[in-house]
């Protein structure tokens, strides 16, 4: 997820990610996603299980933000919101 300028992003896991970024556009989400009005959906990967979701996601966490960059730029290089892709 990101915000309208990209500034800040953030990376997360979730079994539903439909539902999942509709509550962070629509900020029934408190938290740090609310607090930088993240609600643009710019990255994502599907994992059959989820324990290989939740390793991906520890691992892009400690990734340089120029290394998440360069990765989302390979998707979508021009950072769009992909949640109307999704449906």
């Amino acid at each position: 997820m990101s915000n309208e300028y990209n500034t800040t992003t953030y990376i997360g896991v979730t079994n539903n990610l439909l539902r999942r970024v509709w509550e962070h556009q629509n900020k029934l989400s408190e938290g740090f996603t609310n607090k930088y009005n993240l609600c643009k959906l710019i990255y994502y990967e599907f994992f059959d299980e989820m324990i290989e979701a939740i390793k991906r996601e520890k691992q892009l966490k400690r990734w340089t933000r120029k290394k998440k960059d360069c990765l989302i730029e390979k998707m979508n290089p021009e950072w769009k919101d992909l949640f109307e892709t999704l449906i």
